[in-house]
């Protein structure tokens, strides 16, 4: 999926959240928080022994921050060469260069809640995918 771009309707307004609440209360898989015309703000919610799933933004970069619970956070340059494996925990933050294989697996006893910034923008405004399996019907 390209990186989605704003339509010329569309004009972001300043925002202010306490960042580690929005995503505590999250429960859907990923909900698209604020869209600005360079960057975008997701929350996202993985259910225990689930994961993100093993993706690449070759036009994007990512950073990925753990608001609640544990994770474990592979990423490579070669989808089978994953070779930075980390478990990260509440306050980590990971930087993912556009054209990085990643994935953030659920290793906790609860679900794990995660914040994501997109630049530039991933994801259409607004958008809402209840399930993993939604989000990836929807990108396909």
């Amino acid at each position: 999926m390209e990186h989605y771009k704003p339509d010329n309707c569309y004009t972001p307004k300043p925002f202010i959240t306490n960042l580690e609440q929005t995503a505590y209360q999250n429960i859907n898989y990923r909900k698209v928080v604020w869209t600005g015309d360079y960057e975008q703000l997701t929350v996202m919610s993985i259910p225990v022994r689930s994961d993100i799933g093993l993706e690449i933004h070759p036009d994007t970069d990512q950073i990925i921050r753990i608001e609640h619970g544990f994770g474990m956070v592979q990423m490579g340059t070669c989808k089978n060469q994953l070779n930075i494996q980390q478990r990260v925990g509440r306050g980590a933050v990971i930087f993912v260069p556009a054209g990085t294989w990643h994935n953030v697996t659920n290793i906790g006893n609860s679900n794990l809640k995660i914040s994501t910034i997109y630049a530039p923008p991933h994801h259409k405004v607004d958008t809402i995918q209840r399930t993993k399996c939604d989000a990836m019907n929807e990108e396909n």
